[in-house]
């Protein structure tokens, strides 16, 4: 619902340059001299092959949205843009799993705290009321997948584990653009920036999409 009132303050073209400069005055931040380096051009270069065999999914969707823009020239604008369209490929998918499983969008949030993915005051960001997230809960308890505590019962953890199993299946197509050794490859090139990353601090370490915890 924010999203028409944004169009007022810039438009669309000046809101994706502005995130590309974001996104490049971050990685040098990061990584300094290193986004010019080989590793990340060969990184690159595989992502964008991945995210470049993504189906197009949802009409309307993220993933679509994203894989319409067009690329950017500097290796490590190129992997940045790649991982975008390769997550909201993934996000796409994984809310056709949540609607799939009878998750309403707050549902969804609610069963996710549940599993332990997150403290519920951290998905406050999300913009639902106290109201809205009790009624939720009520009604998640009533088909019985949450416990009168609030906490997921077995057959709870069994939706979400469900959902995050057709969320995988959903996402691996474009991973199959790339044999196993490239994969494993990506994954060597990736891992020392992904560790800066994660222990720069600049990440919350508790955040609504339970990486780290889930």
């Amino acid at each position: 619902r924010h999203v028409p009132a944004g169009w007022a303050v810039a438009d669309p073209d000046a809101v994706l340059a502005a995130r590309l400069r974001a996104v490049d005055l971050t990685y040098r931040a990061l990584f300094g001299d290193r986004v010019e380096g080989a590793g990340f051009a060969e990184a690159a270069a595989l992502a964008r092959r991945a995210a470049e065999a993504a189906a197009p999914g949802v009409p309307g969707g993220l993933g679509a949205a994203n894989s319409a823009l067009p690329w950017p020239d500097p290796p490590h604008l190129t992997l940045w843009q790649a991982a975008t369209v390769l997550r909201e490929h993934r996000g796409d998918g994984h809310i056709a799993a949540l609607t799939g499983a009878g998750l309403d969008p707050v549902e969804s949030l609610v069963s996710f705290a549940a599993v332990g993915a997150a403290a519920p005051e951290v998905f406050a960001s999300r913009g639902w009321s106290a109201e809205e997230w009790g009624a939720a809960r009520r009604r998640l308890q009533e088909r019985g997948l949450l416990a009168a505590d609030g906490t997921a019962t077995d057959a709870g953890r069994e939706l979400r584990a469900k959902v995050e199993l057709r969320t995988d299946e959903e996402a691996a197509a474009p991973w199959r653009a790339l044999g196993e050794p490239e994969r494993e490859r990506l994954v060597r090139l990736l891992g020392e920036p992904w560790l800066e990353v994660i222990g720069s601090g600049m990440l919350p370490s508790e955040n609504t999409l339970g990486i780290g915890k889930v």
